[in-house]
């Protein structure tokens, strides 16, 4: 996973808590639905990045192994 997909994942994440927050504060239901749906997609954008990083690192472990 990218240092910058980290950071925008992160960043989305947090908006979105900040979105749903505001939503609660205000009675704003829309706001509070959005909130929790930017979060739920940052969080799958994370999921995805993470099943990247373990598929590099089991072709990189096969590399190893033959090299030996």
């Amino acid at each position: 996973m990218g240092i910058g997909d980290k950071i925008n994942n992160k960043a989305e994440e947090l908006g979105g808590k900040a979105k749903e927050a505001a939503g609660q504060a205000t009675g704003d239901q829309g706001l509070e639905a959005e909130g929790q749906k930017d979060q739920a997609s940052a969080g799958l954008k994370q999921a995805g990045e993470k099943v990247k990083d373990a598929a590099a690192e089991a072709v990189e472990n096969v590399k190893d192994i033959f090299k030996k």
